[in-house]
């Protein structure tokens, strides 16, 4: 059988430690319970929120001269086609093809003796019509003396003085004819009229040439100095013009018809033009104004028809604002807006408008003033109506660095 089983009641040794155990459990509950509070609130506790630095650039006015670029040819200062002015033989050929020639220079030798025969004709009849004068001349004086005797009739006398008229227009005639003769056969030898370079030759020894023909026997082109030919729109003329008379811009008396040129390989031109005059007149098909510029060309560096870009100055800003161009965004609609950081140390965006690129800066017409911190570097951790620490563009940005923490933050902290 099993044993039965009795409850007994404890001792009187045993109640005391109960009780002390339980009076033990009810102190630990509290102090637990502030432990788990503070805890807590530690861990709810946010931490001090983050100020993003940014490097800026103070917007200031300066004075910028403003040139524009345009587009253009070069084109001879002056060019010649040579043609024959008679009927001829080329005997000879008297230069080299892509030769420098100077004015007055043989370039083809035309046979010339058909000419030198012509002129040997007109003196002999210059000589036979002279050979005659003389005795027409003494006939009419002695007719003339017999007439107021009486001697000879009036129509004799009209007859000896009618030959002495022919007599002298036949001189007149064979001296003109003399002197075509004489200018013929200088023309057998062609001359270069100007001096510069000259071509490829169209024609060779033994070629039959005729006076005036359509096609030129060569070309001579003067390359120094040489021409550009620049178009510019017309619109662009009126606003600079505008902006003269608005006071925006001020022409320098010194440098006003001075131009640079831009080679096709992008590298400046040694030598400085001249501005020589605009068009009167506007091209109806592209709306532009031609601008002629004369250059320097010692070195025959530059060709005709070569392809450069004109730097003409419009004038000076006495007042302009000049950024970078790191510092320009676009809005959604492609709009240029910038940064800056107000005084009160809030993010602002401006709207700007930007007349053109100088470098690797834009100019400024509107939506900058002078003073303004302007976001160079770090925009991309900002937004406007964000607070931001400003450090001036050039110097490293530091990390960013936390605000202080407030009084009603720090009395949790401190309490515990």
């Amino acid at each position: 059988m099993m044993p039965s089983l009795t409850h007994r009641p404890p001792t009187s040794q045993q109640r005391p430690a109960a009780h002390f155990a339980d009076t033990l459990a009810l102190a630990l509950v509290p102090a637990a319970c502030a432990a788990l509070l503070t805890a807590c609130q530690r861990q709810v506790q946010a931490p001090p929120p983050m100020v993003p630095e940014v490097a800026t650039v103070t917007v200031a006015r300066q004075s910028v001269s403003l040139n524009t670029e345009l587009p253009g040819r070069t084109s001879p200062f002056l060019i010649a086609d040579i043609r024959p002015q008679v009927n001829g033989l080329i005997l000879k050929r008297l230069f080299t093809e892509g030769a420098d020639v100077k004015k007055g220079q043989d370039l083809y030798q035309i046979d010339p003796a058909p000419f030198q025969a012509a002129l040997d004709n007109a003196k002999a009849a210059l000589g036979r019509a002279e050979a005659n004068l003389p005795a027409i001349q003494s006939r009419v004086n002695r007719y003339k003396q017999a007439l107021t005797d009486k001697a000879v009739s009036q129509q004799d006398f009209d007859d000896a003085e009618a030959a002495l008229r022919q007599a002298e227009a036949d001189i007149a005639y064979y001296k003109a004819t003399l002197q075509t003769a004489q200018i013929n056969l200088g023309y057998a030898r062609v001359t270069s009229p100007i001096s510069g370079r000259i071509g490829t030759s169209a024609v060779t020894d033994g070629a039959i040439v005729t006076a005036y023909q359509p096609v030129p026997m060569a070309t001579i082109q003067q390359l120094d100095p040489i021409y550009v030919d620049v178009p510019q729109a017309a619109t662009d003329l009126l606003r600079l013009e505008q902006r003269l008379k608005a006071g925006q811009l001020k022409r320098d008396a010194a440098s006003v018809n001075k131009v640079r040129l831009i080679l096709p390989d992008g590298s400046p031109y040694a030598q400085e033009g001249t501005l020589q005059f605009k068009d009167v007149s506007v091209d109806p098909t592209t709306g532009s104004v031609i601008l002629r510029m004369v250059f320097p060309n010692p070195d025959g560096v530059l060709l005709p028809g070569m392809f450069v870009r004109g730097v003409v100055q419009e004038g000076v800003n006495e007042q302009a604002i000049l950024i970078p161009q790191q510092t320009v965004a676009r809005d959604p609609k492609g709009n240029p807006v910038a940064l800056v950081v107000g005084a009160d140390g809030k993010v602002q965006q401006r709207h700007l408008t930007l007349d053109r690129e100088i470098g690797d800066q834009w100019l400024v017409t509107s939506g900058l003033e002078t003073g303004d911190q302007l976001i160079a570097e770090g925009a991309q951790k900002v937004r406007p109506g964000m607070t931001a620490k400003t450090v001036p563009f050039g110097q490293e940005a530091k990390p960013a660095t936390p605000e202080p923490a407030s009084a009603a933050a720090s009395s949790p902290a401190q309490s515990n």
